[in-house]
């Protein structure tokens, strides 16, 4: 996807006049591949990394899955600025399996000019397993942000896909929806090109504002995950699974099926991150004891 193409970008498109598109450190690349070694252990056999975008070697730290490698994404260059364009390419190999994080919240600085984009490719193989649970999305005043996920997905294969989103930085001044846009879009097709299913939403808080009924409310984070896994898990997780609308804890959450029984899409939305986080890991876990039969241990304190 040629991201100045994209409608909701048009009005962004001046080169940022410091350091323009394409300039050392603002396009970031990373490719991983996973597979099992000759013992049959899931292992990071290949990675490519292009600053900013840091990635060193594979964890074990798993107590619910001590033998499937942990990997965290970080950043040399802070937070995420006019003119960057990062792209994240993950395979993850027949039979194999990964757990994908990153290291902080990826923050989104005011932007003047232009607009950060992210392209992201997800390939996974018979039987492959991947869990990809970064940790939050803050926009800062004026951010203006694009990213496009693709997925190919063998059949047989499982990926738990999340993101989240908070509304800005809302104990800076009450920094609330105060970006200017952001243009976030799913897709997943099988190895042969079959469509599965396409996601997209664009929200520009200044033409239509995400506090209304059926959007945002008056809630400050969204939780968006995708759950592709054969339709015989995806029925028993989405029979287990509780949509709740909590006053009390002020959260609330919704699941519903993907086209072609491909798999699952579930929502959250609450006040503050870590109830958020926790309600998805929960979930995660509930996916991972599904198809593997092992829960998701709990979150470190200090994440």
């Amino acid at each position: 996807m040629n991201f100045s193409l994209a409608k909701e970008m048009r009005p962004y498109l001046e080169q940022p006049r410091a350091m323009p598109v394409g300039t050392p450190g603002k396009s970031g690349y990373l490719y991983l591949g996973f597979e099992l070694d000759r013992q049959g252990k899931s292992i990071m056999r290949d990675w490519e990394r292009h600053a900013p975008l840091i990635v060193q070697q594979e964890l074990y730290f798993d107590e619910g899955m001590p033998e499937m490698p942990c990997v965290y994404i970080l950043s040399s260059g802070g937070p995420n600025v006019d003119g960057d364009r990062y792209e994240q390419h993950f395979v993850v190999r027949r039979g194999a399996y990964a757990h994908l994080s990153t290291g902080a919240a990826t923050k989104l600085a005011e932007m003047r000019y232009n607009y950060s984009g992210l392209r992201q490719t997800f390939e996974l193989e018979q039987d492959a397993y991947m869990e990809f649970l970064p940790e939050p999305t803050i926009p800062c005043r004026h951010t203006r942000f694009i990213s496009d996920t693709s997925i190919r997905i063998d059949p047989t294969a499982t990926l738990f896909y999340a993101e989240l989103f908070m509304s800005g930085r809302k104990y800076f001044g009450g920094e609330r929806f105060a970006y200017d846009v952001l243009s976030v879009c799913t897709r997943a097709e099988r190895p042969d090109a079959e469509p599965l299913f396409r996601e997209k939403f664009v929200v520009r808080p200044a033409d239509h504002s995400p506090r209304t009924l059926g959007a945002m409310d008056d809630y400050d984070v969204f939780a968006n995950v995708v759950v592709l896994t054969p339709r015989e898990h995806a029925e028993q997780i989405y029979a287990r699974t509780e949509a709740f609308i909590d006053p009390r804890r002020r959260m609330a959450a919704g699941i519903t099926r993907l086209p072609g029984e491909c798999g699952l899409l579930y929502k959250v939305v609450g006040d503050e991150t870590e109830p958020v986080k926790k309600c998805v890991r929960q979930f995660c876990s509930a996916v991972r004891s599904q198809v593997k039969g092992r829960p998701l241990p709990e979150e470190f304190p200090w994440r």
